[in-house]
C-alpha cells in the first residue's frame, strides 16, 4: 500500500513543482514518470533490510532459490526506475516493467491467500491486491513514450 501512496503523493507533489516554476515537471507526463520511478524505488528498496524476510515468504512455495528471486526483482525494479526516466530506454523499460508487476503477480496472490504481513502489516486483500498493481501497470503504461 506505500507504493501506491508514494506513486499519487509524489506525482501530486511533481505537479505542485511544476505549478510553482520548477518547468521540468510543468506537464502531468514528467510528474507521472518521475511518480512511477519513486514508487518503483521505494518498493525496491523494501527487498532489502528488515522487510526483505517478508518479501521471501511472498514468494509461492513451488518457486525456487526465493531469495534469489527477492534479490533480483529489487534490482529489475530499480533499473526500471532509472529507465522510465531515459528517453532513450523508456519504452523499453516500461514494457519490462509490466512484464516484471505480471510476473511478480502470483507472489502478490500467494501473500493476499495466506493472510501475509509485511512490516508487520496485513498485506491487502486479493481483490485490493490486484487492483494496485493493475493501476501501477497502468500508470506505467501511460507514462510510457510507447502510450504518448
Amino acid at each position: 500500500m506505500v507504493p501506491f501512496i508514494a506513486l499519487i503523493v509524489s506525482f501530486l507533489l511533481f505537479q505542485v513543482a511544476g505549478f510553482l516554476g520548477l518547468t521540468h515537471w510543468n506537464d502531468w507526463y514528467t510528474s507521472l514518470q518521475w511518480a512511477v520511478s519513486i514508487m518503483l524505488l521505494l518498493s525496491a528498496s523494501a527487498h532489502w533490510g528488515r522487510r526483505r524476510s517478508d518479501l521471501v515468504r511472498m514468494v509461492p512455495p513451488a518457486f525456487p532459490q526465493k531469495e534469489r528471486i527477492v534479490t533480483v526483482t529489487g534490482i529489475l525494479e530499480i533499473a526500471g526506475a532509472l529507465g522510465m526516466l531515459l528517453p532513450s530506454v523508456a519504452p523499453v523499460a516500461s514494457v519490462c516493467l509490466v512484464v516484471l508487476l505480471i510476473a511478480m503477480l502470483p507472489a502478490n496472490i500467494h501473500a493476499a491467500r495466506n493472510n501475509m504481513t509485511v512490516g508487520g502489516r496485513p498485506v491487502p486483500r486479493l481483490p485490493v491486491r490486484i487492483g494496485i498493481q493493475l493501476v501501477f501497470i497502468t500508470a506505467i503504461l501511460i507514462a510510457s513514450p510507447l502510450f504518448q
